[in-house]
């Protein structure tokens, strides 16, 4: 049964037109010196920007913030935190279906899977062993205040309240599981590597008050880029828990707000309106508000079936990428209707309406603030929704412009769920990673291309690492990142075309529910 719609959410039957102008059509009277201010670029975001990919923060040097400091010619300066261990934190389902595929080639038969699963525990544990009892279990003593203050799992009001103090209240003695092997507090071991825990005495700041702190520096501003990009979690938990949980009285609690899983449009803004005010209070020569994009496009969920009527951008259900039509059935297997997918799209279009609000208030009061609505640039990538489907696509939709490396690969670079073609290559995807939500390396990039393209609308100036200025148009490396990418070049082969491989880690290791936060 469909959860009840709140009266407060407006049921629209197109997707919200883009916002493609950042600037909104105001003018701000813009102010960049010779020299910039002392941090060039932070980011104030979640998964997203903190740089999680296949269900683990790994390898952060290739997050959207990272590429945009490289391509400011700035990455030796900008601080980020970094993950270790077998895989990062929590679980790395590239790095585990690798070890899967060494061991048993790129398919495992039906008489591997109790192999497979021994395989599996013990591969888990490793990581278990490394973050709980091993070098990772350390708590972090550091002092700076990094410039990419992002974290995984986190909504509007971890951000505004969640400090290094409270992380370190919640860690606990770790047990050593001989079932769930899920590394124990793998959101608080995360953060505190995003905080200073030195001195004793700031371990009560917030992401907001550390920013703050950056801003300070220098003579009017501390910061020359600030990028906010928060609110995907306040609804992402409708796809991946495949429940539709509309906000209730607890939603500021953070102890009570993790049972829903999509905030009513006037709770967000609330909350909203919470961020806008820290983000006045920091001193930032421009900020950047990204928009929520459409958590419904995300292959974590697909929709099954035909479209429900021509000219829809819905399917009738939307269950796991790896269980097919043919075998679906809504008595059994998770999933959420037409109509919720419908309203958590129309909730995430009034967030967003919110946003642009925001960004226009500031200009109309002459401050230096821009609107990425990256919302409208995962609509005009969706393949299932718009790019397979003439009829369903909007007046305003014109399919997103790849770069040139990306643009031409074969197979195309889509936003489905990644497979292998069975032959050391790519079958589909390429835009999200193995957990169906968080972007491949390229996929990063797209989002530091489109913060790029901003800030030069900004007037940032964008250097060489050798301090000489880069010449128009500035743009990110694919080829770098395709080098790096390697979950487009050359992914796991034992990702088949019916994703059984998927469908069995879920069902036997809660791989995906349990293991894989967002």
């Amino acid at each position: 049964m469909s959860a009840v719609i709140p009266p407060d959410v407006e049921i629209t039957d197109q997707a919200r037109t883009p916002v493609e102008d950042p600037t909104l059509g105001i003018t701000v009277t813009v102010e960049n010196g010779a020299t910039p201010p002392p941090h060039r670029l932070v980011t104030i975001g979640d998964s997203l920007t903190h740089g999680m990919r296949s269900g683990a923060v790994y390898q952060t040097e290739l997050s959207a913030p990272a590429i945009v400091a490289y391509e400011l010619g700035w990455l030796d300066q900008f601080r980020f935190p970094t993950y270790g261990g077998p895989g990062g934190l929590p679980l790395n389902i590239e790095l585990f279906l690798r070890e899967l595929q060494d061991r048993y080639g790129d398919k495992v038969d039906w008489w591997e899977l109790p192999l497979a699963l021994f395989t599996a525990r013990q591969w888990m544990d490793g990581g278990e062993d490394y973050w709980e009892r091993g070098p990772g279990s350390a708590v972090p003593t550091t002092t700076s205040i990094p410039h990419n203050l992002a974290m995984y799992g986190w909504d509007l009001r971890d951000a505004l309240s969640q400090t290094a103090g409270r992380m370190l209240s919640r860690l606990r003695s770790p047990s050593d599981a001989l079932i769930n092997q899920r590394i124990e507090n793998d959101s608080e071991r995360a953060a505190l590597r995003i905080y200073p825990t030195q001195p004793v005495s700031g371990r009560d700041r917030t992401v907001f008050d550390l920013a703050a702190e950056l801003g300070k520096d220098g003579d009017r501003h501390g910061i020359e880029t600030l990028v906010v990009f928060l609110g995907a979690n306040n609804a992402l938990g409708a796809v991946t828990d495949l429940k539709v949980v509309w906000s209730g009285d607890g939603y500021r609690d953070l102890d009570r707000k993790g049972e829903y899983t999509v905030w009513r449009p006037t709770h967000f803004v609330e909350e909203l309106a919470e961020v806008a005010l820290r983000v006045r209070g920091i001193r930032a020569q421009h900020v950047i508000w990204c928009t929520v994009p459409h958590v419904t496009i995300a292959p974590i969920c697909r929709g099954t079936g035909g479209k429900i009527e021509p000219g829809s951008r819905y399917f009738p259900y939307y269950t796991r990428p790896w269980i097919s039509d043919r075998d679906f059935d809504p008595g059994r297997d998770p999933h959420i209707t037409a109509d919720e997918a419908r309203a958590v799209d129309s909730a995430i279009d009034q967030y967003n309406d919110a946003i642009t609000d925001v960004v226009r208030d500031a200009r109309n009061g002459g401050e230096d603030w821009y609107l990425l609505d990256l919302a409208g640039v995962l609509d005009r990538a969706a393949s299932r929704r718009y790019m397979d489907d003439v009829t369903a696509r909007p007046d305003w939709w014109r399919p997103y412009p790849m770069p040139a490396p990306l643009a031409t690969l074969n197979p195309p670079y889509t936003s489905e769920f990644l497979t292998a073609d069975g032959n050391g290559g790519r079958a589909t995807g390429g835009l999200f990673s193995l957990d169906g939500v968080h972007p491949t390396a390229t996929g990063a990039g797209i989002l530091a291309q489109e913060i790029v393209q901003v800030m030069r609308r900004a007037g940032v100036q964008f250097r060489t690492p050798n301090g000489a200025p880069r010449s128009e148009p500035v743009g990110v490396d694919f080829t770098r990142l395709l080098r790096r990418d390697t979950l487009v070049t050359r992914p796991p082969q034992n990702i088949n075309s019916a994703l059984s491989v998927f469908g069995w880690a879920d069902e036997t290791l809660d791989l995906i529910r349990t293991a894989v936060p967002f």
